[in-house]
């Protein structure tokens, strides 16, 4: 493909911190124009997070920001300012897209809401990010990764052996039902825009994407009345072919075997036939006892060897059991090498592409 399919988008960027820089660094990474709009006494937070001591030394923003805002262009405004203020209406006239994450009486106050905004260019897009949406009950109320994990239910399925809620250190919120959604829902309102030449407001809250996209444990909910806990539902640990199993040298390995043919592919590998037909898909009940007793003899067998061991065993199976890797293995494996998934920059740092491939 000789254009990326956004070439040509202009995209202003007035977003902080990751679920906007995300949803606009998937734009870029398409071929959107993306100029970030930081304020110019504080400027985007993420700037200062995670300074490394070569970032201090070099006096440059820290790889949190470089990392989601490297394919952009960027300038200083001051929006309370009414020459600033201007700066940004003349650039709002050029553009496509506006992205913001401010609460949503931010920009009505700074007199740059989303209705003002679009009866000056009716065709442009406003994409607002916020924690809880533009209304409700908790539309002014603060935000981050974790409450909108706490309210979904989402936090209530990653819990440790003591049933104690566990930290990710994966913003799912931010990423996915902010960032991703986002993007997604810009790119529709786009396309409207057009087609028909009218714009509108994306009204983004990172709490209803995560809770729309929390679909297993919603599904579990439905059919037994109640939220199932760890080791309960068939793709939280209730069943011997979806688990975690821990080597002889500590190691992990995360075994997929989902459907009957991975497991029973498993099943030959590891020289245990008498397991092959103990499945969920052939009646052995999920989160019963037959199969956390099974789930107990597959983890002496895998206990039993290293790491190396299995990976051989493995290797031609066929029945999606990996190693549980760091990213930072990660970084290395020709899986992602092949795929063209990292570049690396002039100061050796190795960036993560978008996902998002095109021919």
């Amino acid at each position: 493909m000789s254009k990326l399919p956004l070439t040509g988008m202009k995209v202003l960027d007035l977003t902080r911190l990751l679920p906007g820089p995300v949803c606009t660094w998937h734009l870029a990474s398409m071929g959107a124009d993306v100029l970030k709009i930081e304020d110019k006494e504080s400027g985007d937070y993420s700037r200062e997070f995670l300074l490394s001591e070569d970032d201090i030394k070099t006096k440059q923003p820290s790889v949190f920001y470089r990392a989601i805002n490297h394919n952009k262009r960027n300038i200083k405004l001051n929006l309370k300012d009414s020459v600033d203020k201007k700066e940004f209406l003349d650039l709002v006239m050029g553009a496509d897209l506006v992205v913001e994450s401010f609460r949503p009486s931010v920009m009505n106050k700074l007199g740059l809401g989303h209705e003002y905004l679009l009866s000056l260019k009716p065709s442009l897009v406003y994409c607002a990010i916020t924690g809880y949406g533009m209304n409700g009950p908790y539309k002014d109320q603060a935000c981050h990764d974790i409450n909108s994990l706490a309210l979904t239910g989402v936090l209530d399925q990653f819990r440790d052996f003591d049933s104690r809620p566990i930290m990710p250190n994966f913003q799912i919120a931010d990423l996915l039902g902010g960032g991703v959604c986002a993007a997604m829902g810009s790119l529709a309102a786009l396309w409207r825009a057009k087609s028909i030449g009218d714009g509108g407001v994306v009204d983004i809250s990172m709490t209803d994407g995560l809770l729309a996209h929390n679909l297993t444990a919603q599904v579990a909910v439905h059919a037994s009345g109640k939220t199932l806990m760890p080791f309960e539902d068939l793709l939280n640990g209730g069943v011997p072919c979806y688990n975690l199993y821990c080597c002889m040298d500590g190691t992990w390995f995360a075994l997929g075997a989902l459907e009957l043919k991975f497991w029973q592919n498993f099943c030959k590998a590891v020289d245990q036939p008498q397991w092959a037909e103990q499945h969920w898909s052939l009646g052995q009940k999920v989160g019963g006892n037959e199969a956390l007793k099974l789930r107990d003899e597959v983890q002496k067998l895998i206990g039993d060897q290293p790491k190396s061991h299995w990976l051989k065993i493995f290797e031609s199976a066929d029945c999606c059991m990996t190693p549980v890797i760091s990213l930072a293995e990660s970084m290395h494996l020709p899986l992602f090498k092949d795929r063209d998934m990292f570049s690396v920059d002039e100061h050796n740092k190795s960036w993560i592409k978008s996902p998002i491939k095109f021919f």
